[in-house]
């Protein structure tokens, strides 16, 4: 039964609910498992059976498509989602890893090691930055991998985990949407191939055009730029100052919720070698690219198409890649463990710890999958989008599509369901209007959604980058947001300017000088706190 609410201004009020309960309460499971009631209720007309019937589907929904038949066989008819399952997979895999090695002293090590040669605060958080730029295959591997690589230094140095998290965060999706050789940018040059195609667009390849766009992608460009003016000047506003005082206090991350997830707390005597710590996560960086490469051939092959590093990147199945990868990790944080003489009950109490730390991120990733399920049911993105339809003025469009992706990325918690909708509604009004504007249309499509999925306290990567860096999920969504909407104030303004001089030069510098006003104001405001 379809729910009269489908499709209307009524679908807004699911996110509106689980956000507005995240920012008050800072409950997220309540605030998911709230938005979820709500929803289902919207969805069967209040029907309180109905509903309860209808999140057992979405619950059931996560783990399996299709639906499950009305006996045991249960194989015979739908499959599982193998990408959640994957996900969620690799995240238990990662939390043994990083359990076996802090067990066997390799993160005490590694952080003495770093200690010797990153000397400074600062230093520790531009080895941070600069590794987030350095793994840019895909966002979830990003987060994850940087957060775990980077902690036992930002945490001798007295980082606090949310500005850990704000800095994993703003270097995982924006450096993977600016990326072809990305699981991102795979799925966008896709996506804008077909629309290409589509609206007779010759001068560009899908390449090419994506390409073109980088430079006009300004959300993720100056949210780079504002991690680097974060680092160099120190700049602490709003929640994150209470953070950083807490931080060299001794208070890593706020300790009245509890361990935030991802916490390995291992306490190990045995002597550990770097090399516990660098070679596991060398082996899963190798053994991921390997597989993305391998998965994307193998769907090349099958397709008939020649092979092709971005094909491959195009076609890849990233969350299976990510569990074999994480396997190979966890194959060689095992063999290293021999060497450290480990005991029986050193292995067991290592695997309990890692699922244990990895528990209360795959609870919020669950109850976010169920909540995003629902908003998709309900349409909530193709009623915002459908706002953007009403707009002529053709100089406002990359502004006004840059606005309403974000508000629907916020909304639905998804950047690339954002994209699947608006990229195509871009294209059709540039093909109804104006046809040299349609890339400039894409890139504010593409930085919006980026945007509003950073800011969303319902979206899976802000989730693992809360995780990847062990900080509790509200607190880094409360300290980032008053970055993200800087950065995302700067560009709109260079959407304005591109929209009515149609030069992604003038678009550039105008944001950059909006951006050199507002870092100036953000450094007096943090010298006065």
């Amino acid at each position: 039964m379809e729910s009269a609410y489908i499709n209307s201004a009524w679908s807004l009020l699911v996110p509106v609910v689980a956000i507005g309960l995240a920012v008050i309460t800072r409950q997220v499971l309540l605030s998911l498992g709230a938005g979820v009631i709500v929803g289902a209720l919207l969805l069967t007309n209040f029907d309180p059976l109905a509903a309860v019937i209808h999140i057992a589907e979405a619950f059931k929904g996560v783990f399996w498509e299709d639906g499950v038949p009305n006996s045991w066989v249960f194989w015979q008819e739908g499959g599982p989602n193998t990408w959640n399952i994957y996900i969620l997979l690799f995240l238990v895999v990662l939390g043994i890893i990083t359990s076996f090695i802090s067990l066997m002293g390799g993160s005490n090590a590694f952080a003495e090691w770093a200690r010797q040669r990153v000397k400074t605060q600062q230093g520790s958080q531009l080895m941070t930055f600069c590794l987030g730029i350095f793994i840019f295959i895909d966002d979830y591997f990003n987060s994850l991998a940087v957060g775990n690589i980077c902690r036992p230094i930002t945490d001798r140095q007295q980082i606090s985990r949310a500005k850990l998290a704000y800095m994993i965060d703003s270097t995982a999706a924006p450096v993977c949407v600016l990326t072809p050789i990305s699981s991102w940018g795979a799925y966008i040059i896709a996506l804008i191939g077909g629309l290409l195609v589509a609206h007779e667009v010759t001068g560009y390849t899908a390449l090419s055009a994506f390409i073109t766009i980088v430079p006009m992608n300004l959300y993720p460009l100056f949210a780079l730029l504002m991690v680097l003016a974060v680092i160099l000047l120190k700049l602490d506003i709003g929640p994150m100052r209470q953070h950083t005082e807490n931080a060299l206090n001794g208070q890593l991350f706020s300790t009245e919720r509890g361990t935030p997830p991802g916490s390995i707390e291992l306490q190990t005597d045995r002597q550990g070698k770097v090399i516990d710590l660098v070679l596991p996560v060398v082996v899963l960086i190798a053994a991921t690219i390997y597989f993305m490469v391998s998965t994307g051939a193998e769907a090349l092959a099958k397709d008939g198409k020649p092979f092709s590093i971005l094909g491959a990147f195009e076609l890849t199945d990233v969350a299976k890649s990510l569990v074999y990868g994480g396997l190979g990790g966890l194959a060689v944080s095992v063999v290293l463990s021999v060497f450290r003489s480990l005991s029986i009950g050193d292995y067991a109490k290592g695997l309990l710890n890692g699922l244990k730390a990895m528990l209360p991120a795959i609870y919020i990733l669950v109850f976010a999958w169920m909540l995003t399920g629902i908003i998709g049911e309900l349409e909530t993105g193709k009623y915002l989008a459908g706002l953007v339809k009403d707009v002529l003025n053709l100089a406002y469009l990359p502004l006004i599509l840059f606005i309403v992706s974000g508000i629907m990325a916020f909304a639905t918690g998804t950047s690339w369901g954002t994209f699947g909708i608006m990229l195509p509604i871009a294209g059709d009004m540039a093909g109804a209007t104006e046809i040299s504007m349609m890339l400039p249309m894409f890139a504010a499509v593409l930085a919006g959604s980026v945007f509003g999925d950073h800011c969303s306290p319902i979206s899976d990567t802000t989730i693992l980058s809360s995780t990847g860096a062990s900080c509790h999920h509200i607190d880094h969504v409360v300290t980032q947001l008053p970055y993200a909407l800087v950065t995302a104030f700067v560009a709109a303004v260079g959407f304005l300017v591109l929209g009515f001089t149609d030069s992604t030069l003038m678009a550039l510098m105008s944001s950059f000088i909006v951006f050199a006003i507002a870092v100036g104001i953000m450094k007096v405001i943090s010298n006065k706190g």
